[in-house]
């Protein structure tokens, strides 16, 4: 009957059994370690957002490693842990390609692992800048998915390289191919590549932003998206309207969103008969009206046209806010005291006259 000492040794698969246990043994350990310690960065997180402590930076964004590390990840680093403790011998040939195939897992893995983390790094320093640069939350929000995208292709794209290169592929008669394809296939979508370059500039040079009420062309509506190929719209009638980067970037664009102040101008007629007086009287008491109302700066009151239906004045003020719904909300009570600061004055505005339609007579038959 064997004893411990002699199973312990006892050959299997190129190895004793006992370095088949010892390799079990950190295979176990790394692989609970490392599930271990993604569970500690959890619990940590959850206690300081819960507390409401500020969670530090370093922490902050290891923590966030650590969530995008995936679990296969962490089975593919247990198990070549484990292999490290074993010796699989190149002279057979099962073993060579054991040996291999693991190797190529390993590097795939690792590859694919490296490109979440950049990915993950990448995503978080955007979030960080959106957060500490105030005001301009809308305009990285639009522009964070079109670099995300880019950025990520060509994170993917040298991973994916650098693990052919690791297996021992050689990469430059590949990139060369890779060229000679590109163009072929550049050409054959050149019309997405151009909303493609089209989103970037966009991204970069920030015309808009998301929440800005544009006019293109015969369009005018609110961004609602700006995506890799498309923005989309919302149209001041309630439809989406998705127009292509490329269409966009090409046509002249009114950015309402970026006013600071919305101008007023119209014109108030008043009949021949009026007074000289109170002519004279109707520009200052428009000015004190258009001045005690909120966020209104006046500019001008003047009478401008005598036609001959009406003598005419242009009033002409700001409203100091963007926003359509204040605009017309001071544009409200403006021109209700309008009207009855008017009214005290006895001013009376004219009337249209209606012209009466021509009553035509019956023709006569020339027969009769």
């Amino acid at each position: 009957m064997l004893n411990l000492d002699q199973i312990w040794k006892q050959g299997l698969l190129w190895n004793s059994v006992g370095d088949w246990a010892v390799a079990l043994v950190v295979f176990l350990a790394v692989l609970i370690g490392l599930f271990a310690i993604r569970r500690i960065f959890r619990a940590r997180r959850r206690k300081w957002s819960e507390s409401g402590q500020s969670v530090p930076l370093a922490f902050d964004l290891t923590s966030q490693l650590v969530e995008k590390t995936s679990r296969l990840f962490i089975w593919s680093v247990a198990l070549y842990c484990a292999i490290e403790q074993l010796t699989l011998p190149d002279s057979n040939h099962i073993a060579h390609r054991i040996n291999h195939g693991v190797d190529i897992v390993i590097t795939l893995v690792f590859w694919y692992q490296a490109a979440r983390w950049a990915t993950a790094t990448l995503r978080y320093a955007m979030g960080q800048r959106r957060r500490s640069v105030l005001g301009q939350e809308a305009a990285l929000a639009g522009s964070m998915e079109i670099i995300l995208f880019v950025a990520g292709a060509v994170i993917w794209a040298l991973a994916l390289l650098l693990a052919l290169d690791n297996m021992g592929v050689a990469i430059r008669p590949l990139l060369a191919g890779l060229g000679i394809g590109g163009i072929a296939v550049a050409l054959a979508v050149q019309a997405v590549l151009g909303d493609l370059l089209a989103s970037m500039s966009i991204a970069m040079d920030k015309p808009f932003v998301i929440g800005d009420l544009l006019s293109v062309d015969t369009l005018t509506g609110t961004v609602e998206y700006i995506g890799v190929k498309s923005t989309r719209i919302r149209s001041i009638t309630g439809e989406q309207i998705v127009v292509a980067n490329s269409d966009i970037t090409k046509s002249r664009i009114r950015n309402f969103g970026r006013m600071s102040e919305r101008r007023v101008s119209f014109e108030i007629p008043v009949i021949h008969d009026t007074p000289v007086a109170t002519l004279r009287a109707i520009p200052a008491v428009l000015r004190s009206v258009i001045e005690a109302a909120p966020r209104a700066r006046f500019v001008r009151c003047n009478l401008l046209n005598l036609t001959e239906t009406a003598l005419r004045y242009e009033v002409v003020y700001f409203v100091r806010a963007p926003e359509l719904a204040v605009y017309v909300e001071v544009q409200h009570g403006i021109m209700i005291a309008m009207m009855e600061k008017l009214r005290e004055l006895r001013v009376q505005f004219p009337t249209p006259t209606q012209v009466p339609m021509p009553v035509l007579a019956p023709t006569q038959n020339p027969r009769n």
